[in-house]
């Protein structure tokens, strides 16, 4: 048993602040361990009573008959301290602490957390909370709570598989007993309140080495820690996380175009992506994300079948397909052959199936057109919707359902529309056949869409590995930074410092006689409001373009003017830091960049295929595959470029901010015209 599995392993738990008071919330563990049959030793501790609820009492954890795996702290702010040193003093290896007036109340109340905290640290003990409601594993009947849910009259308590983690205790358990009202069976709620200690990402993964874990779920208020987030990806549970505080408010912006679009919201959406773990926007969300986590069966692609009795439920079904990402499998032709023998005339065997409601006088529709599907493999996930069914009608389609799953392992999801009293033992029906059910097609797919973003196979990023050569200086120029990336096989124009106006007219000859000059001033990162870019100079007007531009404090560059028939497209690419680490931001470039916010986000280092990956996520993707009769450009090489621009800021330390933009990508080749460096910085710092 670790320290912190304590939370659902613990053979001995120690209440301190017991109380027998009526009400008093130091009486609700003892009470619930008591009710629900807790087998381990109970330590209740109050020097001022002998004996509580019973059990024998004492005056300090350090009085008790150890060893003790489990303390639960009880008692005001000020007494927690003293607490805590019993706890070490006593060997305890982990304590929830319950009790509030830490740093949720304030700067004195976050410096006494941080006390306490140093404290228990230094004396091995761990700790969950402050301000915390505690936690409950199901099978061991640990219920190390006060949480009102279980005094309750009646509460399901059968040991599930689904594992629920929450900073918020009263929004944790508020969740687990809507779980338990959808007739969900968690296994595993534990809240962390503020984190100061264990955090609930830690807990979450401890939870994912549990064999029976079957889906991980959590809500974070704090920023996770990258490293955390990878171990737990890569445990091969299935985890959904709702994150609170999506808005900008609290966000991070960098002094760039590329770190301006990134915010710490995209940032962390683009690292769960990565990592395959589900994102959800709420609880409802979440609820429906988890009933899909119950099951075992897993998709091997993103190809959906629906069969419907519904000819609307069906088409529902289609477009929540393609609105979240699925794909509408086009079913192999021996698959239309027999479902045309199948299905009513006046039906629809083209996806989705439409069997008609002549399924309720011929319940072996469902069975046969099941069946096929089943077969057929170009079909990874069934969705199966029908509406207003009633008694034995359900029941025949919950058994054509369950048969058909049982046969081919495939994940079937369930759309019934229609309300509980139509069939009132579907829902206790389907959730023991092992099929997720949903009151709408919709929503089965967004769980279906769930399912793939877990189940889909990936090649995750090594960690990032420690800097070891320092990256360019803060005042680093256009011409040094486009050394860099020269040197890191990057294709940056030719093209040199010039000295004066003469020299200006010998480099252009040397650029093939038309360029680009720009102005090479520190600081100067926006280089064309300044007026320090001129296009199209020809040997004739360089001197004078030369003066102008040397002017303005700085040197001046001449490149080869790239593309002159505009036959590429503009992209932007940057890289800035953030609290999750350095983070690659690309997308359409030009002068619309920042109203388009046509952008995807990778936090680096990239895994293999991830730069392709994020062009084709573009809304504007298809203007690089050549659209409207424009020539296709080279996303191979776009690609490639954001991989090597990966790989080449990898050590450099932390706080840059390095854009490139743009970024022309030709039908052959991508090029790096402009090249800056600026620093991440905070919303505060910057007003």
């Amino acid at each position: 048993m670790s320290d912190i599995s304590a939370l659902w392993e613990a053979e001995s738990i120690a209440v301190i602040g017991a109380s027998e008071r009526p009400g008093a919330l130091g009486r609700k563990p003892l009470d619930y361990l008591l009710r629900y049959g807790y087998k381990g030793r109970i330590l209740p501790v109050n020097p001022r009573s002998p004996e509580i609820l019973g059990v024998p009492a004492y005056p300090s954890v350090k009085d008790a008959p150890g060893p003790v795996d489990l303390a639960l702290i009880m008692v005001s702010a000020e007494r927690v301290a003293g607490a805590v040193d019993d706890c070490v003093a006593a060997g305890v290896k982990l304590a929830v602490i319950a009790s509030s007036g830490f740093a949720e109340t304030g700067e004195e109340g976050a410096r006494l957390q941080d006390e306490i905290v140093a404290k228990a640290r230094a004396g091995g003990l761990r700790v969950i909370g402050p301000n915390c409601i505690g936690a409950v594993g199901y099978e061991n009947r640990v219920l190390a709570t006060f949480s009102p849910l279980f005094g309750a009259e009646s509460v399901p308590f059968e040991p599930g598989t689904l594992a629920f983690v929450s900073q918020s205790g009263a929004l944790g358990f508020g969740a687990a007993s809507l779980a338990l009202e959808r007739g969900l069976r968690p296994g595993w709620v534990v809240s962390t309140g503020n984190d100061a200690d264990v955090t609930a990402l830690e807990v979450l993964r401890e939870l994912a080495a549990v064999p029976e874990v079957t889906g991980l779920l959590g809500y974070l208020e704090d920023t996770p820690d990258i490293g955390t987030l990878r171990e737990l990806a890569g445990s091969g549970k299935p985890v959904a996380l709702l994150k609170s505080g999506r808005t900008e408010a609290g966000g991070r912006a960098a002094a760039s175009h590329t770190g301006a679009l990134a915010t710490d919201d995209r940032v962390l959406d683009a690292a769960l992506r990565g990592l395959g773990i589900v994102r959800v926007d709420d609880i409802d969300e979440l609820l429906d994300v988890a009933r899909v986590f119950e099951s075992d069966r897993r998709p091997t692609g993103n190809r959906v079948a629906v069969v419907t009795t519904s000819g609307g439920s069906g088409i529902l079904a289609a477009d929540a397909v393609e609105a979240h990402g699925l794909e509408l499998s086009a079913l192999e032709p021996r698959s239309k052959e027999a479902l045309a023998e199948i299905v009513p005339a006046f039906g629809a065997i083209d996806n989705p199936v439409d069997i008609t409601a002549t399924v309720l006088s011929d319940p072996s529709l469902f069975d046969r057109s099941l069946d096929v599907l089943i077969a057929d493999d170009t079909v990874d996930i069934i969705v199966a919707a029908f509406c207003v069914m009633a008694g034995p009608d359900v029941e025949k389609a919950v058994n054509a359902l369950s048969r058909a799953a049982e046969k081919g392992g495939k994940p079937i999801l369930v759309a019934r529309t229609g309300a509980d009293f139509l069939a009132p033992d579907a829902p206790r029906d389907l959730r023991e056949a092992g099929l997720p059910e949903y009151p709408t097609p919709a929503r089965a797919l967004r769980a279906a869409a769930a399912l793939w973003e877990v189940s889909r196979p990936r090649t995750l990023p090594d960690a990032p590995r420690p800097g070891t050569v320092p990256g360019p200086g803060a005042e680093a120029t256009e011409p040094e930074l486009k050394r860099l990336l020269a040197e890191a096989g990057i294709t940056v124009p030719k093209g040199r410092i010039a000295e004066d106006a003469e020299d200006a007219v010998r480099a252009v000859a040397e650029v093939g006689g038309t360029a680009v000059l720009k102005a090479v001033v520190p600081g100067l990162l926006h280089k064309t409001e300044a007026g320090g870019v001129e296009i199209g100079v020809t040997a004739a007007t360089a001197p004078e373009v030369h003066a102008r531009l040397a002017a303005l404090g700085g040197e001046v560059l001449v490149e080869e003017l790239v593309d002159p028939a505009g036959e590429g497209v503009e992209l932007i690419v940057g890289v800035h830091t953030t609290d999750l680490g350095p983070v690659l931001t690309a997308g359409l470039g030009g002068i619309f960049t920042e109203v388009l916010d046509d952008v995807g986000h990778r936090l680096l280092p990239l895994a293999p295929g991830e730069g392709a990956a994020l062009l084709s996520g573009l809304r504007g993707a298809r203007i690089l595959g050549g659209a409207r009769g424009r020539a296709a450009v080279d996303v191979e090489a776009a690609a490639d470029l954001l991989h090597k621009v990966g790989e080449l800021v990898q050590d450099w330390p932390a706080g840059f901010a390095l854009d490139l933009n743009p970024v022309r990508v030709l039908p052959r080749g991508a090029v790096v015209l402009d090249a800056a460096l600026g620093h991440t910085v905070s919303e505060e710092a910057g007003r």
